[in-house]
């Protein structure tokens, strides 16, 4: 009996030990089931960050290239405004400022200067002056100079330069050949003049001074020529107003005897030659897109704007300090220092125009109108000359 009891409580402990063991597995297999629940929650939590984080960088990349795309739409609509704008200002520009433009008035100031300053450097030589001699020679000047501008108008407008230039005076007329016609009409008529104050000088080589000079402004610009195109005209422009004219017209204001080329006249007609071509030079700023199209290899084009912009401040501080030699070594009267002082901010002034508006075409325009010191030479000499 003792030893069923003793069974008894062994199979009680048996069934105990195995209700303990399946409470254990069923234990294990809840913390398995929860351990699973928990890597799915966490896996789906990471997947669903994941698919938010890409949705968020898709939306943003999509956000980025819609703006890109909108900019350069604004920007693309904003230049088309811009140049539609520079259009309307172009076609907003009054007959009368085109007129202006094509006259081209300051320009005949390139007329002028030669002649002044060659006059005044004869009146330091002889203290003779002939008022008549002088105002002929204006007014032929300035005919040579109304064909050398028609005639260039027109020779640009045959090979296409000028085809869109409102201010061309072959557009504004309308008609090629008679712009042509009242240009050589210009030409004869200015050469006339030219040959009477000559022959009635007496002098030979001024006439033939004149005739190089009317001779580099043809092969300048006309045809079969057209040096211009080849960058040659700005040394045409430079031999032409400098050596030739300033030295004819210098040669002219004496009647009695032949005046002797001296360094005096030499120097004024090399800072006169060397002013004019940067006149010359200037005004091809606005048309380097122009000239380019058509061929027509002018310095600025070859150079670009930028480079040309550096080239006219190296103009102007070579043409003051060839100035400033020739009155220290005394080939010009030492107080034409003083006079010409007085332009330093003129031509300051030209030089900081043209670095801040050298690709601005609308500004630039006016930079060929800037003229800075010849003029100070001239009176100096007069005023030397009283003085003496």
């Amino acid at each position: 009996m003792a030893s069923s009891f003793c069974n008894l409580i062994s199979i009680g402990s048996g069934q105990k030990k195995l209700g303990d063991y399946f409470s254990n597995q069923n234990d294990a297999r809840h913390c398995r089931r929860v351990l699973l629940s928990y890597i799915v929650q966490r896996s789906s939590s990471c997947c669903r960050n994941t698919e938010s984080y890409l949705y968020r960088t898709h939306t943003n990349q999509l956000e980025v290239k819609r703006w890109r795309q909108h900019r350069r739409t604004c920007f693309k609509n904003g230049e088309e405004h811009l140049d539609t704008n520079d259009v309307k200002k172009e076609e907003d520009i009054s007959r009368a400022t085109l007129i202006w433009r094509a006259i081209k008035l300051p320009i005949y100031s390139v007329a002028l200067v030669p002649l002044t300053v060659g006059s005044a450097a004869a009146y330091l030589q002889t203290g003779l002056y002939s008022a008549r001699c002088y105002f002929v020679l204006l007014a032929s000047s300035v005919l040579i100079i109304a064909w050398l501008n028609l005639s260039n108008d027109v020779y640009d407008y045959d090979t296409g330069a000028d085809k869109t230039k409102k201010e061309s005076v072959v557009n504004m007329v309308g008609s090629r050949t008679g712009t042509l016609l009242t240009a050589y009409m210009l030409l004869v008529l200015g050469f006339l003049g030219l040959t009477w104050v000559s022959v009635g000088a007496g002098n030979v080589r001024s006439i033939l001074l004149l005739a190089c000079a009317i001779a580099c402004g043809y092969v300048y610009q006309c045809p079969p020529f057209r040096l211009s195109y080849q960058g040659l005209g700005e040394p045409l422009c430079f031999a032409a107003f400098g050596p030739f004219a300033t030295t004819a017209f210098y040669l002219l204001q004496s009647s009695t005897s032949e005046l002797p080329i001296t360094g005096a006249i030499l120097s004024s007609s090399l800072l006169v030659g060397l002013t004019t071509t940067l006149v010359l030079f200037c005004s091809h700023f606005h048309q380097v897109e122009g000239d380019r199209a058509v061929g027509k290899m002018s310095p600025l084009v070859r150079l670009g704007t930028e480079k040309g912009s550096a080239v006219v401040k190296v103009a102007v501080v070579t043409l003051y300090s060839l100035m400033l030699v020739f009155c220290l070594s005394r080939v010009l009267p030492f107080a034409c220092i003083f006079l010409c002082s007085l332009t330093l901010p003129v031509g300051n002034l030209v030089v900081r125009f043209v670095e801040q508006n050298h690709k601005d075409n609308g500004k630039i325009f006016m930079a060929k109108y800037y003229y800075p010191f010849d003029f100070s030479d001239t009176w100096i000499r007069i005023i030397t000359r009283l003085y003496a």
